[in-house]
C-alpha cells in the first residue's frame, strides 16, 4: 500500500524539525505554515511556550488580501522582519515545517533576510 501525501508531509515535518531543536540552542524559531489561499508565519519562543511575533497574508494592512503568490510571501517576510526587530530578535532558526524550500517558503525567507533577520 503507497503512502499518503499527508504522512509523507508529517514525517518531513518531524525530521526537519528534531533536527533543528539539536542546534537551535535557545534560538526563536520562525515557524512557516503554508495552504493553497495564504502563507503565515510566527517566531515562537520554545523555551516559554509564547509567539513572539506574527505576520500573515490575511493582514489587510499588508495588501495581500486573498493573493497567494510569491509576492504575497515576499510582503509577509518583511513584516515578519520587522515586527521581530520590535520584539528585540536578531537571530532565529527557520522552521519550514514540511513544505518544500522553494517558491513562496523560499521568498519569505529571502525577504526575511533582507529585512535583518539572521538564520
Amino acid at each position: 500500500m503507497a503512502i499518503s501525501k499527508r504522512t509523507l508531509f508529517l514525517k518531513r515535518r518531524m525530521r526537519n524539525r528534531s533536527k533543528m531543536r539539536k542546534v537551535a540552542a535557545g534560538r526563536p524559531r520562525l515557524s512557516v505554515h503554508r495552504s493553497s489561499k495564504n502563507i503565515s508565519v510566527q517566531l515562537i519562543d520554545d523555551v516559554n511556550g509564547v509567539t513572539l511575533a506574527s505576520a500573515s497574508s490575511m493582514e489587510k494592512d499588508l495588501g495581500v488580501v486573498g493573493k497567494n503568490n510569491v509576492e504575497a510571501s515576499a510582503k509577509v517576510g518583511t513584516a515578519i522582519a520587522e515586527r521581530a526587530k520590535k520584539a528585540g530578535v536578531e537571530t532565529c532558526y527557520f522552521d519550514r515545517g514540511g513544505f518544500l524550500f522553494h517558491g513562496k517558503v523560499k521568498a519569505l525567507a529571502d525577504a526575511a533576510r533582507e529585512g535583518g533577520l539572521k538564520f
